[in-house]
């Protein structure tokens, strides 16, 4: 299976996920990436900062438009090439979150797709915003 094509995509397309961000997510991510800043494990010292609570990374929360993008927009088979972010407001343990793409442009000669990239909290807060280019599959 294969996501859409270059000649299936269109400006104005959009696509969203969304996911509650658990303190598993966090302590898993930490694992992974070795990021243990005490803002995301470390409830204490984060009740002194001005987020007065633990806070997910932000690429973690980044990384659901990587969801978006691989499973409905462009879809499976993409190839996310660039991503330009700016983190807006700090996602808390038990926020939800949506990923949000739309297709901005499309470039045929390159086969290459610009995309807005918007994450909100459940209260329709801008967490991330940026705007990413991605290759989508070829038809076979």
């Amino acid at each position: 299976m294969i996501g859409k094509t270059i000649e299936d995509l269109e400006p104005g397309q959009s696509a969203a996920f969304s996911k509650t961000i658990s303190e598993s997510d966090v302590y898993l991510f930490a694992g992974i990436t070795g990021d243990f800043n005490p803002a995301h494990v470390n409830q204490p010292y984060a009740e002194k900062t001005f987020f007065k609570a633990r806070i997910a990374h932000g690429i973690l929360v980044a990384g659901l438009l990587s969801a978006v993008m691989a499973n409905q927009l462009p879809g499976p088979g993409a190839v996310y090439i660039h991503q330009d972010l700016d983190f807006k407001a700090p996602v808390y343990i038990g926020d939800t979150v949506t990923a949000q793409v739309e297709v901005l442009a499309i470039d045929l000669g390159t086969n290459r797709v610009e995309l807005k990239t918007t994450c909100l909290n459940q209260d329709g807060v801008v967490v991330v915003d940026g705007q990413a280019t991605v290759s989508p599959p070829k038809r076979p």
